[in-house]
């Protein structure tokens, strides 16, 4: 009997939180998520509490920031007037009386998330390291960090969602009779990602405020760390919660956007995503989509890609939609830089033919497309006459400073880019004083990686071009010893990577980046290490070094909602050096299982096949007797492959 009492008032708590909200209560009672009794002038919680009731749209309504702090505005005034309520009742505090609730126990919140370390002077313009190294004491080029045990996160059924929004698809369809052009017709649909959430009784009515305050009171529950807000300087301005895009479309083509705004959009920016939620949609994919048109037709190449990857999806219709759109996408393209107008459009639409192929299709494709390396020139060609790396570099010493976003992505593009040819960045330069002035440019909120440690890998590739072009071995061992000098000094204490979830199964996006980074530095190293003159994978180091990163990924969330297809880099990197009995291989294997059917397609599906060719060459090879080992950049050509694999 005592159970079932319990269980009733369980229930009625239950019944009584959960009310329906109507549209038109006040701004007030919406913030602050209370039932809003709509009475006029003044609400009867406002008025008990002395708020301003406010029934129409404030100001302070028109973004997060403002909210937060209107948050904070009405709390201190509760207080007061709690207080007040207090001190008119007679009642008196003295040293018996228990704190009051507002102290509560600090939160992750309450603590900076800033570790203070000393760094050196870095890598000039001839790849000297001009410092004294018995200032600081450097731990063996070799040792990865140390690193406590996982913590395998609780599933929740939040993770790895998405912030829903709806898409006004204008669809235009014209009727010829005996080629003239007669009826025109034009249909306006809205597409929409948002499900409700699982309610008990009745669920309150879907509205677009409704769908709004619930997603933004989700929002505090994805992450316990503070979120930075406008990280970057996005090419187009923000879409407010409330804006409605308008995409025009032919109708053959709807279905191909449809399944990219559903599909594809969710897997292009997956850290972007978890620092700022919304804003790979909001600031840069669907305002390019309502305004670039070039930009329209590359995403609708690729949705036809991805489509025909996840579903196999064969026949000439679906190859014609992957090359009508890849067709019209370059003619514009083309069309642009004759014409040497509207720069920013022709780099964000280049940009996204070059990266988004990293998300969609499968390793097998052999349909005709312009290698990715002769689309960056042409970015950066465009990125000169923009004045970005002029632009980025005028940011440095300055804080909160915001990176122009294109000329981070190109960053990533170019670095990691560089590693797939064995040339030199084309920004190196740039990078380099980034690097000496210890200045972010945007990249550990973009892709995971630490910028310092991206700046580093710029140099490598810089030292590899110049061992590619015959540069001296005496020279190349001591540049590399300074290398690895540079990359002992940015490594973290121990403990730093830990598990990237909060004790409510939220992402903490900058533990996550801590972890990515290390991940990303243990194979900066074997980077490295491999441009040492007669490198040999078997040594008890590199082995060492190849165990680490296997480690270090058990603090990466995996699965469809996880971050490897974020890590196809260093995993290439560190797998094509693994022994056959490596933990590495066994780790690979299994996080591509837990990945299902998304490991076959993107990048993480190239490297996946690329692997296997490696493994078998050089498995072959150790087996006669032979260390000497076939480099993957070497496989790929016998593979007849030209991917940017990041």
């Amino acid at each position: 009997m005592v159970g079932t009492a319990n269980t009733v008032t369980a229930a009625k708590q239950a019944a009584t939180k959960m009310h329906r909200r109507s549209r038109t209560g006040c701004f007030t009672c919406r913030l602050r998520r209370k039932k809003c009794d709509e009475g006029k002038p003044s609400c009867r919680a406002c008025k008990h509490l002395g708020l301003k009731c406010e029934y129409k749209r404030p100001m302070w309504w028109s973004n997060n920031e403002q909210r937060r702090n209107q948050k904070e505005i009405i709390k201190n005034i509760i207080k007061r007037t709690k207080m007040n309520e207090k001190n008119a009742q007679g009642v008196t505090m003295n040293t018996n009386t228990p704190p009051s609730l507002c102290h509560s126990l600090p939160t992750s919140d309450t603590f900076s998330d800033g570790i203070a370390i000393t760094r050196a002077p870095s890598v000039d313009s001839q790849l000297s390291l001009d410092y004294n190294l018995n200032q600081v004491s450097t731990p063996d080029l070799y040792n990865p960090v140390s690193m406590p045990p996982p913590m395998f996160p609780p599933s929740y059924p939040h993770q790895g969602q998405f912030m829903p929004y709806e898409v006004d698809i204008k669809t235009e369809s014209q009727m010829f009779i005996n080629d003239i052009p007669t009826r025109r017709d034009s249909t306006i649909s809205t597409f929409s990602t948002y499900q409700a959430p699982p309610v008990i009784g009745n669920p309150f009515p879907i509205e677009n405020w409704v769908q709004q305050d619930y997603f933004e009171s989700r929002r505090e529950s994805f992450a316990e760390e503070p979120l930075d807000f406008q990280v970057f300087d996005f090419p187009h301005g923000s879409f407010s919660p409330s804006h409605q895009s308008l995409i025009q479309v032919d109708e053959c083509d709807q279905h191909l956007l449809n399944h990219f705004i559903d599909n594809v959009l969710r897997l292009i920016f997956p850290i972007l995503e978890v620092n700022q939620h919304g804003s790979a949609r909001s600031d840069v994919i669907l305002p390019a989509l309502e305004s670039n048109k070039t930009y329209l037709h590359c995403c609708l190449s690729i949705a036809a890609l991805h489509l025909k990857a996840t579903e196999r999806i064969q026949g000439d219709q679906i190859d014609n939609d992957i090359m009508r759109h890849r067709y019209a996408t370059i003619s514009e393209l083309c069309e642009a830089l004759n014409r040497d107008t509207d720069h920013a459009q022709i780099l964000e639409a280049t940009l996204g033919m070059i990266f988004f192929q990293c998300s969609v299709g499968r390793p097998d494709d052999c349909l005709p497309d312009i290698p990715w390396h002769q689309h960056f020139q042409a970015a950066t060609n465009l990125i000169h006459k923009l004045e970005l790396p002029t632009h980025l570099i005028a940011l440095n010493g300055q804080p909160h400073s915001q990176p122009p976003f294109n000329m981070t992505l190109a960053s990533w593009i170019d670095i990691l880019g560089a590693t797939m040819l064995g040339r030199t960045p084309a920004f190196a330069d740039t990078y380099r004083e980034k690097l000496i002035a210890d200045s972010p440019s945007g990249l550990a909120e973009l892709m995971g990686c630490e910028d310092r440690i991206m700046y580093l890998i710029s140099e490598i590739a810089c030292l590899e071009a110049l061992k590619l072009e015959k540069m001296d071995e005496v020279q190349l061992c001591a540049h590399i010893k300074l290398l690895g000098d540079q990359i002992s000094l940015s490594e973290p204490p121990p403990g730093t990577v830990a598990s990237a979830y909060s004790g409510t199964g939220a992402i903490r996006p900058k533990q996550l980046s801590k972890n990515m980074t290390a991940v990303f530095r243990l194979a900066a190293r074997i980077y490295l290490c491999s441009l040492v003159p007669d490198f040999d994978r078997t040594t008890p180091s590199i082995h060492n070094l190849v165990k680490a990163l296997s480690d270090a990924m058990d603090y990466i969330p995996a699965g469809p909602d996880g971050f490897d297809r974020s890590l196809v880099w260093p995993l290439l990197v560190a797998g094509s050096v693994s022994l056959p009995n490596s933990s590495f291989r066994k780790m690979f294997a299994e996080r591509a299982n837990r990945l299902g059917e998304a490991s076959d397609f993107g990048s993480f599906g190239r490297i996946k096949e690329l692997l296997k060719d490696v493994w078998r060459i050089n498995d072959d090879a150790l087996a006669k007797g032979d260390k000497q080992s076939v480099h993957w950049r070497d496989a790929m050509r016998q593979k007849g492959w030209d991917f940017l694999l990041i």
